[in-house]
């Protein structure tokens, strides 16, 4: 038996290094962070945190759709942001994905992030 499976998703923007969209191991699925890239396009998405945290949001639902699962059964989040005086309004878009029962979650700030992007989320997510 294979301890873990890679997940490849076809309506998530391609992996911009030598990473898989997501790997299932148990009854986990541990998703890649995702920068707000438009899946048919590869260009980043939005000009502030907000905007850009759902085009992550939106990338990472498609990720656990092609596993086999829903965002909504994330179990923990972790945001990365390049400004954390977004922090507020950031999490105005969040809740938008997690109404009821939302993960755990860190939030994190960084110097940079890949293509310049102000927002990266990954997330593990129950299947």
């Amino acid at each position: 038996m294979n301890a873990r499976e890679i997940v490849t998703a076809a309506g998530a923007p391609d992996a911009i290094g030598p990473y898989s969209h997501a790997v299932k191991a148990g009854e986990l699925l541990f998703c890649s962070g995702q920068i707000p890239l438009d899946p048919g396009t590869g260009e980043l998405v939005g000009t502030s945190a907000p905007e850009q945290a759902r085009r992550c949001l939106e990338n990472l639902q498609a990720v656990c759709a092609a596993a086999g699962t829903s965002l909504a059964r994330a179990v923990r989040v972790t945001v990365y942001m390049t400004d954390l005086s977004a922090f507020a309004e950031l999490g105005e878009v969040y809740a938008g994905f997690f109404a009821t029962e939302p993960p755990a979650r860190v939030t994190v700030g960084v110097a940079a992030l890949p293509k310049g992007a102000l927002v990266e989320i990954d997330a593990v997510v129950a299947l």
